[in-house]
This record gives structure tokens, sequence and C-alpha cells, in this order.
């Protein structure tokens, strides 16, 4: 997964305490952490020249206060500059809190994020949804554990992502190793390119992400002091939004700058250094075959492409897919199940043909209309739109239909599984962010309470993969379109020289070959016809991050006419990637609020998730310890098992509004409550409305709302309403 180095059901507007209000815009991709802060650029800038203006104010009238009483100058005078600074301390004052309320609005309202996050968070883990692994050891940052809500959400939400994808799409479906050999990660680039910049505490040697310190100095800057410059603010604002893009050099330059320490120690720091993130191990006792734990599920697929495309009866287009583990082994992790050292991934690969990138179900999504951010948009400070996706593949923005057509299936996916959609965009990659082979990419991303968290990623990367493992491991991984009558076709032949390239670059000659071999038609015409008139070109290998100058003798380019039967050639790929742990904290976040109890004396926390990914579909509640109820309840159990549907059986002496606060909390949508041996009353947990059904039909109820069939306002209309106000919160 390229993008980490990530059902709306009916409800009464009860919800006291969420995130809705704490919404917020970026200009620039900032992974995995809060966006940057996107400010009306007049008014702050206006205010931050005013709040520096008044400073100065107050500190020339406070010298002039100083000589006067030097001076001893005669009292009235002396108290009227008082009052004149008075007065200017209070103008100052006012500049700073209107500053103050820009800032917190615009930065999303830090403070107002941090307590709606605690309070998230201390519910997930008193109530083991899940909690850091190996606590009794004080644990290790980046791994957590799934308690059994959270294992019961995230199995929901994979059984939902196979039936969406895998069975609506006719997808193949792979499970492959999490060890991998040395040489697939070597041909994919990640053992070369893999990596974040680390800089280390130069006495302790506690290591930390470099761009981490910087955008959380400038952030911390930005949204704290107050003090600081318009064009200082400018400045760090333009940090925050070309980092990304820094060297090691320009990125230890500006800790340098900003004087940067450990936050731990405030000691000084190493200069930035490229880390790689996959964990590295043997394979085999004796230890000479290299491996390392898979940073990603896809490579998997590619290795493969060559036995599923024959399985798949050498047809295009066809997709494959894969669940499982990935390990990255990072820096410093943070911000909890967001950034981890152990992960589940969803991970699809579409092989299309190149010149044919239609989807015949593309009409199924074309007229769905959320929140785009494309990369004009972006560019020019503008926040998310919405835009009809049909429009966007017609207008060029999004680039073909199947990616498309995969970004509104990503769309679905995630508003069925309750991520609401007004906190959801897809944000196209800018130039900069792309690999050269990429044809478009676009970011599903969710907002929390970090910012713009993002989830999945629907990337065309053309036929980059199975080109580099088609190289390496000298295997043609390649797809065949037989023609009707022999086809006559002129061919572009580009034949490196390589005695002529290993005498100019040595070392460097394979890098300047693959690059020489991988240029489009376009751009290896363009070559032929400088080299001829000029003798000599400059180009770039994108390998090397470099220009080189290629001669003349370097390199035959040419056409050629051939009768062919057939068209080999490299399949492309579009691939969407998700990030399971991310979708479900988003989806935490998304569904958390809180209520007030019956009596008005505190806040009841709930979980509003839909039926389809809650963890427990309901409760049984006998409303008093009575044998008659528990065995009238064991019944009802035995009926909810038969159906396939997960409940909790809750016998305890406790009140049944004390109960239902529980199962609230777990987010369960439904409770049945047998209080006669002829019927019970089954209640929904958002609205807390009651019906009335007979003993006999309550479990197929419950069954039908879950799965879908019908919904709450429907079995509202067709059961007896129960007052709910004597058992009740």
């Amino acid at each position: 997964m390229r993008i980490f180095s990530t059902l709306v059901f009916p409800r009464r507007q009860q919800q006291i305490f969420n995130l809705r209000q704490f919404q917020t815009t970026t200009i620039r991709r900032n992974p995995i952490s809060i966006a940057p802060i996107q400010i009306p650029m007049d008014a702050e800038q206006s205010l931050r020249q005013s709040l520096s203006e008044k400073s100065s104010s107050v500190e020339a009238q406070g010298n002039a206060v100083r000589a006067l009483k030097a001076s001893r100058a005669a009292k009235p005078e002396i108290d009227a500059a008082i009052e004149q600074l008075n007065k200017l301390k209070l103008e100052k004052s006012a500049v700073e809190k209107e500053l103050q309320s820009i800032i917190s609005s615009s930065g999303n309202g830090s403070l107002n994020r941090e307590a709606f996050r605690k309070a998230v968070v201390n519910t997930l883990e008193r109530r083991l949804f899940y909690i850091p692994s190996f606590k009794i050891y004080s644990g290790v940052a980046g791994l957590f554990d799934y308690g059994p809500p959270g294992c019961a959400i995230k199995s929901n939400v994979l059984s939902f992502w196979r039936q969406h994808f895998i069975l609506e799409e006719n997808m193949l479906e792979v499970d492959c190793p999490c060890v991998t050999p040395e040489v697939v990660l070597k041909a994919s680039g990640h053992v070369d390119k893999f990596t974040d910049l680390m800089v280390k505490d130069e006495k302790t040697g506690t290591c930390y992400r470099a761009d981490h310190l910087l955008k959380d100095y400038c952030t911390e800057k930005l949204e704290k002091d107050l003090t600081i410059s318009a064009e200082k603010a400018a400045e760090l604002k333009d940090v925050l939004a070309v980092m990304e893009d820094f060297s090691p050099e320009q990125l230890g330059a500006k800790i340098k700058e900003y004087g940067i320490t450990a936050p731990d120690t405030k000691n000084p720091l190493s200069d930035p250094y490229p880390f790689n993130l996959m964990f590295q191990t043997s394979i085999g006792p004796s230890g000479l075959i290299p491996g390392y734990m898979r940073p990603e599920t896809a490579q998997g697929i590619f290795v493969n492409f060559k036995d599923l495309y024959y399985y798949n009866g050498k047809k295009l287009p066809f997709a494959a897919a894969q669940i499982g583990q990935a390990f990255r082994n990072e820096i410093s992790p943070r911000q909890g199940l967001l950034r981890v050292r152990e992960f589940t991934l969803a991970e699809i690969e579409h092989f299309v043909d190149p010149e044919n990138k239609s989807h015949p179900k593309f009409s199924d999504v074309a007229k769905l209309e959320f929140l785009m951010f494309p990369r004009e948009e972006q560019m020019s400070g503008q926040s998310a739109k919405k835009l009809c996706l049909g429009e966007a593949v017609a207008k060029g923005t999004v680039n073909n239909e199947t990616l498309g057509y995969f970004i509104g299936r990503v769309y679905l996916f995630l508003t069925r599984l309750g991520i609401d959609k007004e906190r959801l965009r897809f944000r196209q990659h800018l130039a900069n962010e792309m690999a050269h082979y990429a044809a478009d990419c676009w970011d599903a991303e969710i907002e929390s309470s970090y910012g713009w968290i993002e989830c999945v990623g629907i990337a065309d990367r053309s036929a980059y993969d199975l080109r580099a493992h088609s190289d390496k491991s000298g295997v043609p991984l390649v797809a065949e379109e037989k023609f009707a009558e022999p086809k006559e076709v002129e061919k572009l032949v580009i034949t490196p020289v390589k005695k002529e390239l290993g005498l100019a670059f040595k070392g460097n000659q394979k890098n300047v070959v693959e690059s020489l071999e991988a240029m489009n038609e376009e751009e290896a015409m363009e070559m032929k016809a400088s080299l001829e008139s000029k003798g000599e070109v400059e180009f770039y290998v994108c390998t090397l991050n470099k220009t080189v100058s290629i001669k003349k003798n370097m390199v035959s380019i040419s056409k050629e006419k051939k009768k062919e039967h057939q068209r080999v050639f490299t399949p492309s790929v579009i691939e969407p990637s998700f990030g399971i742990g991310r979708i479900i904290y988003c989806l935490y976040e998304h569904c958390f609020s809180t209520r007030p109890s019956k009596a008005g004396d505190e806040q009841l926390n709930l979980f509003r998730f839909p039926p389809l990914v809650a963890p427990i579909k309901c409760t049984v509640f006998p409303l008093v310890q009575n044998q008659q109820f528990e065995e009238a309840a064991k019944v009802i159990s035995k009926e909810l098992a038969s159906v396939g549907i997960s409940h909790k059986i809750d016998i305890t002496g406790t009140s049944i509004g004390k109960r239902y606060a529980r199962t609230d909390e777990l987010g369960v949508p439904f409770a049945i409550t047998v209080d006669s041996d002829t019927s019970v009353t089954i209640r929904e947990r958002d609205s807390k409305d009651q019906v009335r059904v007979s003993l006999k039909e309550a479990a197929s109820v419950v069954s039908s709302v879950s799965e879908g069939k019908m919904m709450w306002q429907d079995v509202w209309a067709s059961f007896p309403h129960h007052s709910s106000a004597a058992a009740d919160e």
C-alpha cells in the first residue's frame, strides 16, 4: 500500500458531543496528522500585523511612563500616560483574542479535538475494543491488541469488504506469505527506497522522525504563538506545504534554523538520514537467504500474475485481491491505531489493457456526488467540493473510467460502513507526490480528531510493477490479444549501447539503460530528433534523481514495421489499497457520541454503529431475575444463533436502564427485553424507541433489521409501540 510511509443508519439528532463541529479544510496533504492550518489569509495577516503594531505601541508607551517617572513629572501627566498604556494593553488583548479565535477555528479547535479524542479512546480501551499489546510489560509503541468487540467489528468490516468487492466484482482472492525474499522487494524498490528520514538524540540515541519534529514545531507555533509576525506565519505555512519534498539536507537545515531539539531531553539532534522501514529477517537456519516481513500485500499478487492470468482463462480485465498483515518498523509510532508497526491491509490489483481503461459498470456509479479535491483546487488554496463522478471522468479530472469506478465503489463501501459522507473526501495527488510512472492517484481521506487521514489509496500505477518483476525475474508477466487477421504494425525499438553507456556511467549504467528502455514513444522520438540534430541530449534518470548527458553513440532509436498475429503487452494495474485499522478508528470517532442520562446528572457514551458492523447485533434481557423469563430468553438466544445473529444475554440483577447503557456503550443496535411469557419488547439504540412483538417473532424481526432486509422505520410502523419512559435511562 503506497499511501502509508492509509451505511448511514437512521438516527435522531440527539448527538450532543461529537466531532462534526470541528471540520477543516487543507491546502496540502499531511499524512496521518492534523492537516495544515488553512486560515483566511487576509484576516490572519491583518491581525498579526495589527498585533505587532499594538505590541510596539504598548512597549513605547511603557517606556514613556518609565521616563516620566524617572524625570519626576507631575502626577496628572504620569496618570494620563498610565491610562493610555492601559488602553493600549486592552486593545492589544482584544486583537490577541480575535487572532486566537481565528487560529482555533481554522485549526479545528485543538483543545476540543483532544478532549473528544480522549473520551473516545478511554471508552475504547475501557470496553476492550483495543488495548496496547504486552501491557503488563509496559507495552511496545505501535503494537495493539484487539479485544472481543474490536475483533468483531474488524471481522464485520472485512466480511463486508469481501462481499462488496470480491464477491460483487468476481475477484480472485489469494493469500500469500508475510515473509518475503529480499529479491522480490529489491525488484519492487522497497529495499532501496522504502525509507523515512530519521534523527537521533545525540546523547541518548532516541530516534525521531525528522519531518514529524519539523511539522510539530510549525503547527505549534502557528496555533499557540501569537507573537510571530505575519511574514513568519506565512513562512511556516509554506514549510508545512512543501516539507514532503525536502531533501535530507533541506530538512536538517530547517531543524537547525528553528533550533528544534529532542522533545524529551532538549538535547541536540543528529543530521537526518534515511531509515528503511522494513523488518529484516533471514529465511532458513543458515541465514543465507535474506528476507523481510512484507510492508504491503500487493507484491504477492504481482509475482503470481502469470498463474492468475491463466486461471482466469487468459482474459483481461481481471482483479486479484488479498487481505493480510503487513509490517512497518515505524521510527516513532504515535496516534494510536493510525500509525502502527503491524496492521491489516486489504488490497486489490485490477489488471487492465493500457489501451482500454473503460469499465462496463461505470454507469452504476457515474451519478454519485461527493467531496472531491482535485489538484487544481489544492494548488489555488480552495476547499474540496461536491462533484459528480461521471462529470469528473468526462472532463479528465479523473484519468479513466476504471479508476473512477473504483473511486465510486470505495465511496459506497465507506459510507455503508458508517463513515460520515460529510467528513469523507477524495483528494487527488499533486504532481510532485506521484511516481513518474503513475497515471493518476486519489486518496480517500476521512476527517478525524487528528485531521484528514488517508485511509484508502486508489492509484493507476500503469505497468510499472509487472515490468519491474519481469525484468528482475526474467519471467515475462504479459497478456495477449489475438488478432482475427494479421496486422502490420510499427514497433518502437530502443536499443541502448551498453558498452558506451558502461564507459560513460560505470556503476550507474543499469539505471540509465532501464530509464532509456522505459521511454514512451513520444519521449523516444523527441530524443531521436534531438540526437540527430545536436548529437547530445539531457536525460533525466529518475532512479538516480539526476539529469545525465546522452550522446548519439549511446542509444539507437527506430521504428520497424512487422506483421503480427497477436499483440503482447504488459497490463496496467489500478490499485485500491485499504488501511483497515485506520478505517476502523475513523469509524469509532464518527459513531461516538454522548447523551444525558434519564436523571440528567451525567453524560452516557454510545457508539452508533450501523447493524452491518456492530460487534453484537442484539442483547437479550429478562426484565427481572425470573426463571420463566430466563427460559424465554434462552429460547430467543437459540433462535438468534440459528440465523447467525451475534447476541448476548444479560441476566444480572441491575436495572434495565443500566443494562441498556452498558450495551449502548458497546454500540449494540437492538435489545430484546423479556417481560412476559408471550411477548417481548425490542428497543432501537439511537432513538430508544421500543415496539412489542410476540415471543416467536422476536428473532426473525431482529434478524431482518440487522441484515438490512427491513429498516427500523418499517418495524416501527408494523408493530405496537411500547413506552420506554419507565424502563430506559
